[in-house]
């Protein structure tokens, strides 16, 4: 008889900058219930949370039960669509469309889900206000980072609002190979993001998720200097992560971050 993985998550490495009533963790792939493309490296016990990936739903439900019992409440679940949509999470119906959420109530807890994109949490310097990002290149490109500061902002009613931000694993900037129309898309937005990108010889790029979003960060006044950066490629370690690119079909992580009571 198997024994089944031990559960394993990741806290971001923010100490010195986060308020001390923030907390945030992410789940990795090992200690849930999933099987197959879904499990762990052996193909067990696998911690995917993703409800539209394919995999058994009692599984994923077993899973989020689990993810749920790391947080003080039922994190609300996103249906995510590669968009710009920001909901506000104390008020969002479960498994509304929308790729950010935002709280400025204790104990609120949002989550997004990833399996190469990027993960971004923001927290406001006074601790008085959360939010959960799913960076992928489409919504990056269409402007969700600066849109979830925007509505953090205006749930504050501060303009003058200053952020932190942890960017989790995501696919390595080594590994995301991209077309022209990626950088294309990119340009609308981010000026610069040219210094994002290295051509390759057939005429495709490495693309750097976190680059970009360091420039999106910086379009609403996030310094670099309040940014942590997990700087681990989901694509480069199948121990750890799931990846879309390097599996097809895969599972999805939780990045969740909440105030405390």
């Amino acid at each position: 008889m198997l024994d089944k993985p031990a559960l394993e998550i990741m806290q971001p490495a923010w100490s010195k900058i986060v308020p001390a009533n923030v907390d945030a963790l992410m789940t990795l792939r090992a200690g849930g219930v999933s099987s197959g493309p879904f499990g762990d490296k052996t193909g067990v016990g696998g911690f995917n949370v993703g409800q539209y990936v394919g995999d058994v739903p009692f599984c994923v439900n077993m899973n989020r039960n689990l993810a749920s019992q790391l947080v003080p409440t039922d994190p609300k679940w996103l249906k995510q669509t590669h968009g710009t949509v920001v909901v506000d999470a104390e008020t969002a119906e479960a498994e509304v469309e929308a790729d950010a959420a935002t709280a400025v109530t204790p104990g609120v807890v949002c989550v997004v889900q990833t399996a190469d994109c990027l993960p971004l949490l923001l927290a406001e310097k006074n601790g008085r206000a959360v939010a959960a990002v799913h960076a992928s290149w489409k919504s990056l490109a269409a402007g969700i980072i600066q849109k979830t500061v925007a509505r953090l902002r205006e749930r504050l009613g501060d303009e003058s609002a200053q952020m932190v931000a942890w960017m989790g694993p995501r696919i390595g900037d080594e590994d995301f190979e991209v077309g022209v129309d990626v950088l294309d898309a990119m340009k609308a937005t981010l000026p610069e993001a040219e210094v994002a990108f290295k051509a390759k010889d057939d005429g495709k790029y490495l693309a750097s998720l976190a680059t970009l979003a360091l420039q999106a960060l910086a379009q609403v006044g996030v310094e670099a200097s309040d940014v942590v950066d997990a700087k681990r490629s989901t694509f480069a370690n199948d121990e750890l992560f799931y990846s879309y690119r390097r599996d097809g079909v895969t599972g999805r992580h939780a990045t969740m971050i909440w105030m405390k009571e």
